[in-house]
């Protein structure tokens, strides 16, 4: 049996869970809309939807890092929390561009068309953003596990060679330490060196020392 993700956890938290937490508000919009067709439309719809937006983005946020008391607050993924911030500053500016700048208290079709947009274009670049993170995490954790192999590799040779020293009968167990820990003054020679450089590399360590 395989267990597969279906959804994409950025592109579900943008899409399923900002539908589900912004239903009401989509809902009272929704219906002031329909009831004031051919009419000004009124303030509930938008006052609901920036209200809200404001709210998810300050107070959830600042309440849910609070709750974090374990430990040091990291973002996992720098890339998407980019660009979903930089988005999320953005629909206010645009909002701005809309009503004040653009066409002052008037939203036409084709403004209506480009906010369309920019929501899947939100989508597109963050899924990408997330595609990107996961692929440069494997890659270093396959490059850091080729490194570990490396590294259990190189132990290993050279505690086979301490060990063909002591059955040699070149050396002893105990002389062998003495010589590489500096227990018992020996002269430094080229062997004592390779015996000093097969500890080091047998115990993964840069130094003798304590």
């Amino acid at each position: 049996m395989i267990q597969t993700k279906v959804w994409n956890p950025t592109v579900a938290n943008l899409t399923l869970m900002a539908l589900g937490s912004s239903a009401p508000e989509i809902l009272l919009s929704v219906i002031e809309t329909v009831g004031a067709l051919g009419g000004e439309p009124g303030e509930l719809g938008p006052s609901t939807i920036v209200g809200s937006a404001a709210f998810n983005l300050m107070v959830i946020s600042g309440v849910s890092i609070t709750a974090v008391t374990d430990g040091v607050k990291n973002i996992e993924n720098m890339y998407v929390f980019a660009i979903t911030a930089t988005f999320s500053l953005w629909a206010y500016i645009w909002l701005l561009i809309v009503l004040v700048i653009w066409t002052p208290d008037y939203v036409s079709v084709a403004e209506s068309a480009l906010t369309l947009v920019f929501f899947f274009l939100l989508i597109i670049f963050s899924f990408m953003a997330d595609r990107f993170y996961t692929s440069t995490m494997l890659a270093n954790r396959s490059k850091d596990q080729v490194k570990d192999a490396e590294n259990r590799q190189l132990r290993l040779i050279a505690k086979d060679d301490l060990i063909k020293l002591v059955d040699s009968k070149t050396y002893t167990k105990d002389l062998l330490l003495n010589v590489a820990f500096g227990t018992r003054k020996a002269k430094t020679t080229e062997e004592t060196k390779k015996i000093v450089v097969l500890f080091k590399a047998a115990l993964g360590v840069t130094t003798l020392d304590g």
